[in-house]
């Protein structure tokens, strides 16, 4: 197949992009730039697409920046919180109908270029908190892209039913470079550790029993502290 993945340059994309390289699909990927305060995970897309010596696109979609308002991502005076994705604070990184947004961008792309389909790094654990990463939406957005034009362009969202801690395990088969991935939303020099998607990060590492490459900021907690402290990190 020709798809076009929907490409952030962290653990999910990356393993995703991985995947489908292995299956054989030709791949092409695309960053959105929708001004959140972690661009720095556009850089890090670039350099592992330049690795794979696969074709990147960055869409530029700033202007909306303002339309977006009201998540910590997107709204510089919204502080980004802290501690597991579980929390209901946490529903403050959610940016209004992203997965929407992107998933419209790269179908266009992918029909310009009759591609097969667009791809999406999705899984069970980003649903209690993001509602665009259900797979009730998938599903629907499925349907949509499908009678977009004449030549059916069809969403594939293969994780939708894995765990993160599952996705690390595949990962780590495809030997993913997870030390160039990037993940923190507070977009500072190293993760910072303790938002909710580093701690999400740390947590499939410790579940997968693999060593986390991550460089963390010195402050942040070790993961046995934080399970001791009760970050809702599963021992």
């Amino acid at each position: 197949m020709k798809t076009v993945v929907i490409f952030s340059g962290g653990m999910d994309s990356t393993i995703l992009v991985y995947d489908l390289i292995a299956r054989g699909d030709t791949v092409k990927v695309l960053s959105v730039d929708y001004g959140q305060r972690h661009a720095k995970e556009i850089v890090c897309a670039k350099g592992i697409a330049a690795q794979l010596g696969i074709e990147h696109r960055v869409a530029d979609l700033r202007s909306i920046t303002p339309l977006l308002a009201g998540s910590s991502l997107t709204s510089a005076d919204i502080a980004v919180p802290e501690g597991h994705y579980a929390e209901d604070n946490m529903k403050a990184t959610v940016v209004p109908n992203r997965n929407m947004i992107m998933l419209a961008v790269a179908t266009g792309w992918a029909i310009s270029m009759r591609f097969d389909a667009v791809a999406f790094g999705a899984h069970s654990g980003d649903h209690t908190i993001y509602p665009d990463c259900r797979p009730e939406f998938a599903s629907l957005m499925d349907s949509a892209i499908r009678l977009a034009d004449w030549n059916e362009v069809r969403l594939i969202r293969p994780f939708v039913g894995q765990t993160k801690a599952e996705l690390a395990k595949r990962g780590a088969e495809l030997k993913v470079p997870f030390e160039r991935t990037w993940s923190c939303y507070k977009g500072g020099e190293f993760h910072c550790g303790v938002c909710g998607t580093c701690v999400e990060r740390r947590e499939a590492f410790h579940l997968a029993g693999l060593a986390d490459p991550t460089t963390y900021d010195t402050k942040a907690p070790t993961v046995a502290m934080m399970v001791r402290d009760n970050w809702r990190i599963t021992a």
